[in-house]
């Protein structure tokens, strides 16, 4: 554990705060604490067409009343622009204009994720040149060849993991066909930029864990360690979202429910076996009870 931990939630403002994100807000916060360091959030509106006018404020709320207070300011993407145009200065001559469609590429490559979704794997169509007649619509940055560039870490909670970026993803966008800049380059050059030792985040994101790796090393970034717990699955076994049928997160819910409806059960889907008469005792037998469970997972 390095000698000063600092971790982070970083939601996108798509919607309200629900169960799935809960539990995800509910491990960074009960890890910064158990290791007694800082716990900071990050609002992730790089991506504006998705965000939900107020839901920021909405998930902000939420944390507070489930007794979660962040320290330090909350910082949006979209006032860090700057950051990233200057991280994409530094990977210039890793970096190349692509002209495909996401069309072209699905009919040329696809592959099936880890966790079953489809995901679209660059040929490498405009690596040497965009092709007569294209025009640039995305950046994407080169990864090597030969050899294939295979990227491994240790997970504190899934344990090892591997994957060759070569084969299973390809070149990859890092500022898209709209102009906004791509998860992957705006999570690790503000990550960097915040200090953050511990990213504690959904399983869903553990297969993006490589590229963002390897962009640190680019970049000269130190890695931070990382965590991936288990997410919510509906009824049909899909990510609990917005779009999947996650109920909203009532912020005038009082105390009692919140705790009974809203925090018990994300203990208890993290594997915590944690029972309270109120939000404060929660958090108090809470934290004690996600250090147990490392602990455990550890040896």
């Amino acid at each position: 554990m390095p000698a000063s931990y600092t971790g982070r939630f970083a939601p996108s403002p798509t919607g309200p705060l629900h169960m799935g994100s809960l539990v995800a807000a509910m491990a960074s916060y009960l890890d910064a604490k158990a290791h007694g360091g800082q716990w900071l959030v990050r609002i992730e509106d790089v991506d504006k067409d998705r965000n939900v006018p107020g839901a920021d404020l909405h998930i902000l709320a939420s944390l507070q009343r489930c007794g979660m207070q962040w320290d330090g300011e909350v910082v949006w993407q979209t006032q860090r622009e700057a950051l990233y145009e200057a991280a994409l200065q530094q990977l210039a001559e890793n970096i190349y204009p692509c002209g495909c469609s996401r069309r072209e590429i699905a009919d040329s490559q696809l592959r099936l994720g880890q966790n079953g979704n489809a995901l679209l794997v660059y040929p490498g169509t405009c690596r040497e040149g965009l092709a007569p007649g294209k025009t640039a619509r995305a950046l994407r940055l080169r990864t090597p060849q030969q050899p294939h560039r295979i990227v491994s870490f240790t997970d504190r909670w899934a344990g090892a993991y591997s994957q060759d970026i070569t084969a299973e993803v390809g070149d990859f966008v890092i500022r898209r066909a709209d102009g906004f800049w791509a998860y992957q380059l705006a999570v690790v050059v503000d990550d960097a930029a915040q200090g953050i030792t511990d990213i504690v985040r959904g399983a869903d994101l553990l297969d993006s864990t490589p590229r963002q790796l390897y962009l640190q090393e680019l970049l000269g970034l130190p890695p931070p360690r990382y965590l991936h717990v288990p997410v919510v699955l509906n009824e049909q076994g899909e990510k609990l979202s917005k779009q999947t049928g996650a109920r909203a997160f009532d912020n005038g819910a009082p105390a009692e429910v919140l705790l009974r409806e809203a925090l018990l059960p994300a203990a208890r889907f993290l594997g915590l076996g944690v029972d309270a008469g109120s939000i404060e005792g929660f958090w108090q037998a809470a934290v004690p009870a996600w250090a147990r469970l490392l602990e455990g997972m550890e040896k």
